[in-house]
C-alpha cells in the first residue's frame, strides 16, 4: 500500500534506518557534551535549590476516548505525599505537577512548555503518544525525561530520555520467544502503517529464537470500527496446522478491544486458538473494562516489562498507596502505567539522593543520571543505568537499556505469572540478545 499517512501510534520505532538514529543521536550528545551550561538549559533555573521544593512533572491523558492513564499522575502525588510525611528529600519537599495531554500533539507540546515555565527539575514516569511534540521542549530545556512508558520511538533514542523499561521492542520479541514452543501456527494482527510494518520484525525476531516460523501478518486499518475479515484470516491461518492449536496475536493498540469483538463472534466457527499479545494493547484496565473474569482476554498470553502485581516486590509500593491514595480507584497497583511511575520515582529518589545537599537543578539531576548512576529497584527491574549508547544502538535503540520481559496470563480476570515462564526460575527473560540479532532492514 502506498501513501500511507503517518500517524501518531502506539507502536514502536521506523526500523528501517538505525543508522540514522544512532547518528542523530550521538550528535546530540556530543552537541550536549560541548556547552559547560548543558544542553539547552536555561541560566538559574533550578526548581529546587535550598529550602525551595523539589519541583517535578507526570502527564497523562485523561478524560478522552482513547487511551487513558489517569493512574500515572495520581500515583506521582501519592509517591510525593508519602516522600513527603518522611521529611522530604534532605529536607526538602517534592512538589508534583501534573499535566494532560489530552491524547493530542497539541496538549503535549502545551504540557512540555509548562514545563519548563515552570522551572522542573524532571518530567516522571509520564505517558503520551507524542514525543515528537514534547521532547524538542523538554530537550530546549535541558530537561530529562524519566521513565516515560515506553510508548514511542523518541523515549529509545532522544539524548534527554531515560527509559525504565524496553517499550514495544521488548514486549513482542519477548511473546515470540514464548510462543515459539507453544504454539501452531502464528497470525499478527496489525496496523496497516508505517508504524505497523516494523512489528512483524520484533515477533519474527522472539519466534526465530525459538526455532518457530514466521508469523503470518495480517494487516488491518488502524481506525476500522469492525476488524470481522482480519479476524477470519487470522484464525484461517492460525488453524491450518490441526496438530498444535495456533496463536492469534492482535497488537492493534487501542483498537485491539474492536477487533476483539470481532474475533469473539468468528472464532465460533473454527477450532480452538490461543490468544496473546502485548502490554499496551492490553492491560489489568482494559480487562477490567471488558468484563474481568468474563473478559475475552481469559486465558491469554500477554507480555509485560515486570512483575505481576501479586509479586512480593510490589509490597512498598501497595503500601504506599494503601497509605497516601487509599480508596483513589484511579491507582490499580496491577497498571503497567502505575508501575512505570513508580519506578520512575524510584530513579528520582536516588538521583536526589546522589545529589544530597547540592544544587537541584534540570542540569544537575541530568549530569547525576550521565555520572554511570546506577539505580536498584528492588528487583522489580535490573539495576538501572544510561551508558553513552546501549548496547542496541545497532538496530535504532540507543536508549533501551532494559530489555526484561515477563510473561503473564490471565486468570480469573487477572494477570499473574504464567507457569511456564520464558526466562530463568524468577520467570524474567532478556530479550537483548533476541533484539539484537532482529532482521532489520
Amino acid at each position: 500500500m502506498t501513501g500511507r499517512r503517518r500517524t501518531p501510534s502506539t507502536f514502536l520505532h521506523s526500523l528501517s534506518r538505525p543508522g540514522r538514529a544512532g547518528a542523530l543521536y550521538l550528535g546530540a550528545m556530543a552537541l550536549c557534551a560541548s556547552f559547560t551550561a548543558g544542553c539547552g538549559v536555561i541560566p538559574g533555573a533550578t526548581g529546587g535549590s535550598g529550602d525551595d521544593p523539589i519541583k517535578v512533572m507526570t502527564w497523562a491523558p485523561q478524560d478522552t476516548d482513547a487511551t487513558n492513564k489517569p493512574g500515572m499522575p495520581a500515583m506521582a502525588r501519592a509517591y510525593a505525599k508519602w516522600i513527603n510525611a518522611q521529611g522530604g528529600l534532605d529536607g526538602r519537599e517534592l512538589e508534583v505537577l501534573t499535566c494532560n495531554d489530552h491524547n493530542d500533539s497539541v496538549g503535549a507540546a502545551k504540557c512540555a512548555r509548562r514545563a519548563a515555565k515552570e522551572d522542573v527539575v524532571a518530567v516522571v514516569g509520564s505517558y503520551s503518544q507524542f514525543g515528537d511534540s514534547y521532547l524538542a521542549p523538554l530537550e530546549g530545556a535541558g530537561i530529562p525525561y524519566i521513565g516515560g512508558y515506553g510508548v514511542t520511538n523518541d523515549e529509545f533514542t532522544g539524548p534527554m530520555s531515560y527509559p525504565v523499561n524496553g517499550g514495544q521492542p521488548a514486549l513482542l520479541a519477548g511473546l515470540g520467544r514464548a510462543l515459539a514452543g507453544t504454539c501452531g501456527n502464528v497470525s499478527l494482527v496489525r496496523p496497516d502503517s508505517i508504524a505497523g510494518d516494523e512489528l512483524p520484525t520484533m515477533l519474527d525476531s522472539g519466534l526465530k529464537a525459538g526455532g518457530h516460523a514466521n508469523a503470518d501478518d495480517q494487516l488491518a486499518a488502524e481506525d476500522a470500527t469492525e476488524y470481522g475479515g482480519q479476524a477470519d484470516r487470522a484464525l484461517r491461518d492460525a488453524t491450518e496446522d490441526v496438530l498444535k492449536k495456533g496463536c492469534v496475536v492482535p497488537a492493534l493498540g487501542d483498537r485491539t478491544d474492536t477487533f476483539m469483538d470481532s474475533f469473539r463472534r468468528a472464532r465460533e466457527d473454527f477450532p480452538d486458538v490461543r490468544m496473546a499479545t502485548v502490554l499496551g494493547s492490553v492491560d489489568q484496565t482494559v480487562i477490567n473494562a471488558t468484563g474481568g473474569p468474563s473478559s475475552p482476554y481469559e486465558g491469554a498470553y500477554i507480555t509485560g516489562w515486570y512483575p505481576p502485581a501479586s509479586d512480593a516486590r510490589w509490597a512498598q509500593m501497595k503500601n504506599v498507596i494503601n497509605k497516601e491514595a487509599f480508596g483513589d480507584n484511579r491507582i490499580d497497583p496491577a497498571d503497567a502505567g502505575v508501575q512505570t511511575t513508580w519506578i520512575a520515582y524510584t530513579v528520582l529518589k536516588a538521583v536526589l539522593e546522589k545529589i544530597g545537599e547540592g544544587e537541584v537543578s534540570a542540569d544537575t539531576v541530568r549530569r547525576t543520571l550521565n555520572a554511570d548512576l546506577r539505580v536498584s529497584t528492588g528487583g522489580l527491574t535490573p539495576t538501572l543505568h544510561w551508558p553513552y549508547e546501549s548496547k542496541l544502538a545497532g538496530v535504532g535503540f540507543p536508549r533501551l537499556v532494559n530489555a526484561n520481559v515477563t510473561l503473564q496470563v490471565v486468570q480469573g480476570g487477572r494477570l499473574v505469572a504464567a507457569r511456564k515462564g520464558i526466562g530463568g526460575s524468577n520467570g524474567i527473560a532478556d530479550m537483548t540478545r533476541t533484539l539484537e540479532n532482529a532482521d532489520v532492514q
